[in-house]
């Protein structure tokens, strides 16, 4: 149970969603491409698909996936998509490492499937598949035991499985037998001749093992086995009048010592990585349940690693599907997908730093001690490229902010807060203005009113 636990939290964590609600991600500058990955994603359920990939690339290390076409229609892309068996999948790769097809075992029954593991293969049961038809996700490492195949993340823990399970097994027989208290029965037997003692003990281990009822159906007595006798119970004739009595042993005094059961389950969480207290409860544990790796920055990390090796395969599977829909190379090649980040520590973290990195600019700024490219360079890591940039970047939206202002200003010059084009009506006996070329036109100058004076500054 601790193993599946871990096993799901893995994939609970990775399959986060982003703010939208989206699972995916797509980066791309191009409109189309992202509604076509998202059409995709919708009409194959690969974020429902995804969680059993990653899943399965946490347990085997592998996660094979089949790309469905339709062949008298391929440009329509891949319609379908099937989560293969990593047991009865293997890689062909020709001498230089580079993957040439995938071959495929059938298994004889059913039960094959879940009992065979790596073995050999037999030729007329097996089925060629080209390198195209299966997108393979696995973890990738660098070690040369499992190439060219991915590492599970249980692999580190094997060894300390396979004593826990002993140890549990173990600690199950020694309840079982010692728990139990058993009794020594002392029974008197007189004068009998040692050799009818030993059939008088085992009238008496009878009685004692059976317990008698009335049977309904035969309508008399009968006896049956007695499960609540203890069937360790000693049995020790005596002589010489001492009597016959009952006494009791105790049963096992340290059935609560469980410490090197313990110290192997720590071992095969330690090994996948899972925080100790989530798995195991605690009457007072002071740690929230919600999000594990906002509790453990370890695990997220270990989270990131399986999403970049998941987002390697989604990046060749989504731009397999686009290149069947004969969109542009260029353009597919540029596509990235991401996951969503399974802890918003880093974001919070990163806000944090900024907040506070801001304030200490604002302060040594006040100084006026030193220069904005000195700024730029030793608080923001700004290169001479970069901080040329940004100084061009601001003066274009300067001129473009007083270009905006003059034309505000300028349409809002009519007196009496005419709009612009409309002619100001003269109040009751005043003089018509005439006209005067060195004075501005009060009115906007020709061809409507509103205008920008000619003469006075803005």
């Amino acid at each position: 149970p601790e193993i599946g636990a871990s096993l799901d939290i893995y994939a609970d964590d990775a399959t986060q969603t982003h703010l939208d609600g989206e699972m995916i991600e797509v980066v791309t500058e191009v409109p189309e491409i992202a509604d076509a990955v998202a059409a995709f994603v919708h009409e194959t359920n690969l974020d429902m698909f995804l969680w059993d990939i990653i899943r399965n690339m946490c347990k085997y290390g592998d996660c094979f996936v089949e790309n469905i076409v339709d062949l008298n229609n391929p440009d329509a892309g891949i319609q379908r998509l099937k989560v293969l068996n990593p047991v009865f999948l293997f890689r062909r790769e020709d001498r230089f490492g580079y993957l040439k097809g995938f071959v495929q075992e059938v298994p004889e029954s059913t039960s094959q499937a879940y009992n065979q593991g790596m073995g050999h293969i037999k030729k007329k049961s097996i089925i060629e598949l080209d390198r195209h038809q299966l997108v393979q996700f696995r973890l990738h490492n660098s070690d040369s035991n499992y190439y060219p195949y991915g590492k599970s993340i249980l692999a580190p823990g094997v060894r300390a499985w396979k004593s826990l399970r002993m140890m549990e097994d173990a600690m199950l027989i020694y309840r079982l037998h010692r728990a139990p208290e058993r009794r020594i029965f002392y029974i008197e037997t007189g004068n009998l001749p040692q050799s009818k003692v030993e059939m008088f003990m085992e009238r008496v281990k009878q009685k004692f093992k059976k317990e008698k009822f009335y049977n309904t159906e035969q309508g008399g007595g009968d006896e049956q086995y007695n499960p609540m006798s203890g069937e360790e119970d000693f049995f020790v004739p005596i002589k010489n009048g001492q009597g016959t009595k009952i006494d009791t042993l105790p049963g096992a005094q340290n059935l609560g010592e469980i410490d090197d059961v313990k110290y192997f389950r720590d071992k095969v969480l330690a090994a996948m990585k899972i925080p100790r207290d989530f798995i195991v409860e605690h009457d007072k544990s002071p740690e929230r349940k919600s999000n594990l790796a906002q509790l453990d920055a370890k695990f997220a990390k270990a989270v990131m690693r399986v999403q970049r090796d998941t987002e390697v395969g989604l990046n060749t599977l989504i731009k397999r599907h686009l290149n069947l829909r004969k969109f542009p190379a260029q353009l597919v090649k540029q596509l990235r997908i991401k996951l969503a980040p399974p802890s918003d520590m880093a974001e919070k973290r990163k806000l944090e730093l900024a907040e506070q990195q801001t304030r200490v600019v604002q302060a040594v700024k006040g100084l006026e001690m030193f220069s904005k490219e000195y700024l730029f360079k030793n608080y923001y890591n700004f290169n001479d490229r970069e901080i040329e940039e940004v100084n061009q970047q601001r003066e274009t939206e300067v001129a473009a902010d007083q270009k905006q202002q003059e034309e505000a200003g300028g349409a809002t010059a009519a007196p009496g807060g005419a709009p612009p084009g409309v002619a100001s009506p003269s109040p009751a006996g005043a003089k018509p203005p005439t006209e005067q070329k060195s004075e501005p036109d009060q009115g906007g100058g020709p061809g409507g009113l509103g205008g920008k004076p000619k003469d006075t500054p803005q």
